[in-house]
């Protein structure tokens, strides 16, 4: 392997941190522990870039590894080698309990199958996290044959080296080094440390891999990631840090979680400075009482027991699959559909979560992403992680960043803590000039994974969230910018450009069904040899049957007036209608079937941008609609720069928020042939 710039760069500033990522995967899933204890001792032997060290190094690690790591089936070999020599090393997961009957701690191994080793009060007293899950260690093991005659707990453990930096000025020597980066080799650099080649990641992947790692930086950070399998949603939780703590599926217990009422030890949250829960849609909580105090923890980071009151400071992190692609989720629900039916469609959960990040822009994990350059040793990198969770950026958002009055209380909060976390990754040191550039990349980031969360409270149908027109202006006379999220801009956005000729957009403001509900749609016409009109759509909706026949009549007998000299009745029409909503069923939709019809045999498209709404009857006249005003509304939030609708709307309107009228240009039409000559391109 070759030193690129950043390697060169890397290595002249911080000598001693550094490990080439690929000697990591030489021992990755040879040994039963995780990446960061392998990483741990390639720091400590192979921190170098000179070959002749690296290669000195890798057979002490090699050797440290195949000697004290326990493989499946070798539990009585290292029982046997401690009975025998007195004492054994291994590296394992230790983990300890309060005994009753024993008066004092006892561990357990769980890879040597020992679960009441005798263990010293002082070393569970300054290793508290021993008692809630345990964590990875160099353990010396002993044996003593006169405690197994007396009352068989031989085996104890003499000595405890947690496997983690004992180092903690550590912030001071990455502040330093950061200075001879730019911001782009400095991402470049952070995603190459969780061992991620940035040079094959497109900008928006590398966002989202940036995203992953702010709740180990931003305390009580709240952070839901739902997108397709095998994109390393837990890798970094699991693998990387040990200052994180995965659950994977099962039941979450208050005790487990909180606090445990009946001995006061303290749980998970307490802890951890992250808790992620994995394969979230199989996670149930063992009471409803449980998902309560996690919502009112999300909020103000404390809990109650009892009379007193605990604060706790441990991010919470949601990861799980889509069984479907992103659009289609859309279509068919909600972005949040795959949670757990306790939070799925729970819009006060949903307003506690402060980043909603887009799984589905990061690639699927193959050969091609992992790196082979130099990275932060992971130790040092959690390290410095957990450090910086104890300062804040949100100062440098005062007097150059404002936000638009789209944002609650709590939406400015989420997007605060975003923002901070980005900058702490981008700059260490609070000393640091942070440059407009990045300032205004992560408040676009940080506003656009909050927008996420807003778009699906407003889809789970709450009236409070419609407003989700996120802006932001740079600077006290900066211009107002919005951001959207692009899975709501997708291919199928309303653009600027004219549409084929026989196609519209165009929104059924509902029906009396209770699923009726309100739905962009994009209505679509062929024209060819025939007669009669043909809908592909299967089965076909009746409500936009009915439409489509009262269209249909219509084009009959107002031809000349619609089409001129051209004869409806010698061309057969084919109609799809496309549903952009979770509504199907197309209802009130006459007036934009017509219109299409028209423009597909009149080879002329409808105006860029243009929605057209209203339906017709038998007799041509147009029937009223009720809702303008949600309907306009709707238009904003699709992306629509114009609107036609019936005239009989105008007096409606005069309830739309100023806010909305100027971000849209409404006209009227009286009948159908004044809803063509405006609707299709001169």
């Amino acid at each position: 392997m070759e030193l690129d710039q950043l390697d060169q760069i890397a290595a002249a500033h911080l000598e001693g941190y550094l490990v080439r990522k690929d000697l990591v995967r030489t021992f990755a899933r040879q040994f039963p522990v995780p990446t960061y204890v392998v990483e741990f001792l390639l720091g400590r032997y192979c921190a170098s870039t000179d070959p002749d060290e690296i290669e000195e190094g890798l057979e002490i690690v090699q050797r440290q590894l195949e000697s004290r790591t326990v493989r499946a089936g070798e539990e009585e070999l290292f029982k046997a080698r401690a009975y025998k020599n007195g004492t054994v090393k291994l590296i394992d997961l230790v983990s300890a309990r309060f005994s009753q009957k024993d008066n004092g701690y006892v561990a357990t191994l769980p890879s040597v199958q020992l679960n009441r080793v005798r263990i010293n009060d002082n070393v569970v007293d300054d290793n508290e996290r021993l008692l809630t899950g345990g964590f990875y260690a160099e353990i010396t093991l002993e044996y003593d044959s006169l405690i197994a005659e007396e009352k068989g707990d031989a085996f104890g453990i003499k000595d405890l080296r947690p496997i983690q930096l004992s180092k903690r000025d550590v912030l001071d020597d990455l502040a330093e080094a950061r200075k001879q980066f730019t911001s782009q080799q400095w991402k470049d650099f952070l995603l190459r440390s969780t061992g991620l080649e940035a040079n094959v990641l497109s900008d928006r992947a590398k966002d989202a891999n940036l995203l992953r790692m702010v709740p180990f930086v931003e305390r009580n950070y709240n952070l839901v990631e739902l997108g397709p399998r095998g994109t390393g949603k837990s890798h970094l939780f699991q693998q990387v840090s040990p200052y994180a703590h995965l659950i994977s599926g099962g039941k979450a217990t208050i005790a487990k979680m909180f606090v445990n009422n009946a001995s006061g030890a303290r749980g998970l949250v307490c802890q951890y400075d992250v808790v992620c829960f994995d394969e979230v849609s199989g996670i149930s909580f063992d009471s409803k009482e449980g998902i309560n105090i996690m919502k009112g923890y999300m909020e103000s980071g404390e809990f109650s027991r009892g009379k007193e009151s605990i604060r706790a400071d441990g991010s919470m992190v949601f990861v799980g699959n889509f069984d479907v692609d992103v659009e289609h989720q859309q279509r068919v629900g909600h972005l949040f559909g795959p949670l757990p039916q306790e939070m799925r469609d729970d819009t006060a959960w949903m307003d506690r979560i402060h980043c909603y990040l887009p799984g589905w822009d990061v690639p699927k994990m193959h050969k091609e992403l992992t790196t082979d350059h130099f990275g932060l040793v992971s130790d040092f990198f959690s390290e410095c992680l957990s450090r910086l969770r104890f300062q804040s950026r949100v100062s440098v958002l005062q007097n150059r960043v404002h936000f638009g009055g789209a944002l609650s209380g709590r939406d400015v909060n989420a997007v605060n803590k975003t923002v901070s976390g980005l900058l702490k990754l981008m700059y260490p040191s609070q000393d640091m000039e942070i440059s407009d550039e990045d300032l205004e990349w992560a408040v676009r980031l940080g506003l656009e994974v909050r927008r996420r969360v807003k778009e699906q409270q407003k889809r789970v149908g709450a009236a409070e969230f419609r407003n989700t027109h996120f802006s932001y202006f740079l600077g006290d006379d900066g211009v107002e910018k919005f951001v959207a999220t692009p899975e709501l801009r997708s291919d199928n956005e309303i653009g600027d450009d004219p549409l084929e000729p026989g196609q519209i957009w165009t929104v059924s403001e509902g029906g009396q069904d209770i699923d009726d509900n309100p739905g962009l749609y994009r209505i679509e016409v062929n024209e060819g040899p025939g007669s009669g009109v043909k809908i592909l759509n299967n089965p076909v909706p009746p409500a936009f049957r009915e439409s489509v026949r009262y269209a249909e009549q219509n084009l009959y007998s107002r031809s000349m007036q619609l089409v001129g000299d051209r004869d409806p009745r010698a061309h057969e029409f084919t109609i799809q209608l496309r549903a952009f909503d979770a509504s199907k069923k197309g209802s009130k939709l006459g007036i934009a079937s017509l219109v299409a019809m028209c423009s597909s045999l009149l080879k002329k498209p409808v105006k860029g941008g243009l929605i057209v709404v209203g339906e017709i009857n038998l007799g041509g006249s147009i029937e009223p609609i009720h809702s303008a005003v949600n309907i306009a509304e709707l238009a904003v939030e699709k992306g629509a720069s114009s609107l036609l609708m019936p005239v009989t709307c105008r007096r409606q309107l005069y309830d739309l928020s100023d806010d909305m009228a100027t971000k849209i240009d409404i006209q009227f039409y009286q009948d159908a042939r004044d809803a063509l000559l405006k609707a299709i391109v001169e």
